[in-house]
């Protein structure tokens, strides 16, 4: 009786054994086809979201290619205060040079960094500035934000547009406090100064890299 009853015990484990290796099988299955099949849709709504923002900075009619798919992945820059990979979007009419779309970092923020993602003209002009994220004092730094700012009419971030080095000389990209021709709101100082460093730097790092970004090759300095 006790090896009948060992023999049936086996029997059952080894059954269990391949009805939750079958079960396993099919949930695997099933989890991969729902995968494939939700797919594309992620990654079209991934893609819109991305190019929501790019819209914040760079008009979708002031270039022609598929922006998303030219690109360029950025190793650590400090100089974009930015200490792990970034991408990089180059955008083009007619195959020329149109804009650079990238992302930066204000490290020395009142509440710790501010986020930022710019549009650059190959002409050296900023074409755009927003503050993509931040933890500044709500009513009070975070006007640096579209969204948060009470002058909708012209949102403070929006006086970047257009400056270039070419054209404004490097003391004057700072607050009008530090004697440059950046406004600021009175008691609230420290956060557009960050902002206002950080889109200068990345000016001068976009225009030092233009021809090696906006190539196929070639290094980035």
């Amino acid at each position: 009786m006790s090896a009948t009853r060992q023999f049936t015990a086996t029997g059952m484990a080894v059954r269990t054994a391949a009805i939750l290796f079958v079960f396993i099988i099919v949930f695997t299955g099933l989890l991969s086809g729902a995968y494939l099949w939700t797919k594309p849709s992620i990654e079209a709504s991934a893609a819109e979201e991305k190019m929501k923002l790019v819209d914040e900075v760079l008009p979708r009619n002031e270039y022609d290619n598929a922006l998303l798919d030219d690109t360029l992945i950025l190793p650590a820059t400090p100089e974009l205060g930015l200490t792990d990979p970034s991408t990089l979007y180059r955008a083009r009419r007619g195959d020329q040079p149109v804009a650079l779309v990238f992302e930066a970092i204000a490290p020395d923020g009142y509440a710790g960094k501010i986020r930022l993602i710019l549009a650059i003209g190959a002409n050296g002009q900023v074409a755009g500035v927003r503050v993509t994220q931040h933890k500044e004092t709500p009513g009070l730094g975070d006007y640096v934000e579209v969204k948060k700012d009470k002058n909708k009419a012209r949102p403070w971030i929006t006086q970047f547009r257009t400056m270039s080095l070419a054209e404004v000389a490097e003391r004057d990209w700072k607050v009008k406090k530090d004697g440059g021709r950046i406004d600021y709101y009175a008691g609230a100082t420290v956060t557009p100064r960050a902002v206002s460093k950080a889109v200068l730097k990345a000016v001068k790092w976009a225009e030092a890299n233009r021809d090696a970004l906006f190539s196929t090759t070639g290094a980035v300095k």
